[in-house]
């Protein structure tokens, strides 16, 4: 079954699906700035564009672009931003 997730205003959209290794969403973030929490650890690929990424335990930013991911531990919050918009894959584990 395909779920479809919808986040700020609907300025972050995705679906979300489960395959045989856990949980996953694919999906889209508009320009600004997004909060997002966690309860399972969340492994993001980012598919196309860039993502900014205030990690958990980080003071500084860091810039993700297309082709690349980082991983955030469970029960822990982390934050991103883009100028134009990103598509991105994230795996719950």
């Amino acid at each position: 079954m395909i779920q479809e997730n919808q986040y700020f205003d609907g300025n972050v959209k995705s679906l979300g699906y489960a395959t045989a290794v856990g949980k996953s969403t694919i999906g889209i973030i508009n320009a600004g700035e997004y909060e997002f929490g966690t309860a399972q650890k969340e492994i993001m690929h980012i598919i196309e564009g860039s993502l900014s990424a205030l990690l958990p335990d980080s003071q500084e930013w860091k810039v993700f672009n297309a082709g690349s991911s980082f991983e955030v531990p469970a029960n822990s919050s982390f934050k991103v931003k883009t100028e134009i918009q990103a598509a991105y894959l994230c795996q719950y584990r």
